[in-house]
């Protein structure tokens, strides 16, 4: 009898852990989605094909970690629509050895990557929507201070902050 409750007792046990941890995933999942983001980002501003690879495919990796059954149905639903505009994005650019493609398609994840952190809106950290006139697209950046990643260091102050989306306290 007592082996019984001692195995139930773990059990249950194991399940709270479990419990818990699927929805510390669900929080972090979005936040390692835009560090992975920011790593392309700031691979590209510097001019780096090969580091916005390596970021692309941990970005992909965190894309597909993402736990839906954790999330609000509004949460949900932006995320089953965007999550595999992302995944494309992600997977052009970490197949890519040509930046200017790479950027190609960094335009257009900048676009999905704002819609799904401005529905969220759980970043850890303070993001800034910042807009270039030159190629007609916006970023997402950690830092108020413009670098440029369609044009990297050619015309690295290029642009603007459009809108800041302030860190949510933990």
């Amino acid at each position: 009898m007592k082996t019984i409750k001692y195995l139930f007792a773990v059990a249950l046990f194991a399940m709270l852990t479990h419990v818990q941890a699927s929805t510390i995933d669900a929080n972090t999942a979005i936040n390692k989605v835009l560090k992975s983001y920011l790593g392309i980002k700031n691979a590209l501003t510097d001019d780096n094909s090969k580091v916005a690879n390596e970021e692309a495919k941990k970005l992909t990796a965190a894309i597909k970690e993402a736990n839906t059954a954790q999330m609000s149905v509004s949460e949900k639903a932006v995320w089953t629509k965007y999550a595999e505009k992302l995944r494309f994005d992600a997977e052009h650019i970490s197949a890519s050895k040509l930046i200017a493609h790479q950027r190609e398609h960094f335009g257009n994840l900048s676009t999905n990557i704002y819609a799904v952190l401005k529905a969220f809106h759980n970043n850890e950290i303070n993001i800034y929507q910042q807009y270039c006139p030159m190629a007609k697209k916006s970023w997402i950046s950690e830092s108020a201070t413009i670098k440029n990643p369609y044009f990297g260091k050619k015309m690295l102050e290029c642009g603007g902050t459009k809108e800041t989306i302030k860190k949510v306290i933990q």
